[in-house]
């Protein structure tokens, strides 16, 4: 099994509370679709994007949060954290994502396909694990 690899399954193992950045209404688009999947599978989604007040997963309107700190702040005060952010977001975005997932001591960092960015190194060297341009929901299917 290659480091990547190993690190994929461990993400999908350990990650319980998944923060869905860039999450949409759309059904057309793939943040809905994957949210929807992940909700299924057992993981619990929590949306993030400031242009929605709430997002549809799995038919169950929930709170959508504007910033990965508003929703990790909500969490907290029930006791839960986010475990991995999931991004639909331009890669011009993810600078300021790592800057969150750093300071907010979010331990994985995943970027769909299409996005990765050379501060993913920055997250890293913090600590972070990251994977890039890749899609979890390809990858969680390819392992049940």
């Amino acid at each position: 099994m290659t480091e990547r690899a190993a690190l994929i399954d461990e993400m999908l193992r350990e990650a319980k509370t998944i923060a869905v950045v860039g999450i949409s209404n759309k059904t057309e688009r793939a943040s809905f679709h994957i949210a929807n999947y992940l909700g299924k599978h057992g993981y619990r989604v929590v949306p993030v994007n400031p242009a929605l007040s709430s997002a549809v997963v799995n038919g169950h309107v929930l709170t959508c949060y504007p910033t990965l700190e508003d929703a990790q702040v909500a969490l907290a005060v029930e006791g839960g954290k986010i475990d991995l952010v999931d991004v639909f977001r331009a890669s011009d975005a993810v600078p300021g994502i790592v800057e969150d997932v750093i300071r907010l001591h979010i331990p994985y960092l995943w970027l769909q396909d299409g996005v990765q960015h050379e501060a993913v190194a920055k997250a890293e060297a913090a600590g972070v694990k990251a994977i890039q341009n890749d899609c979890i929901f390809r990858e969680h299917a390819a392992r049940r």
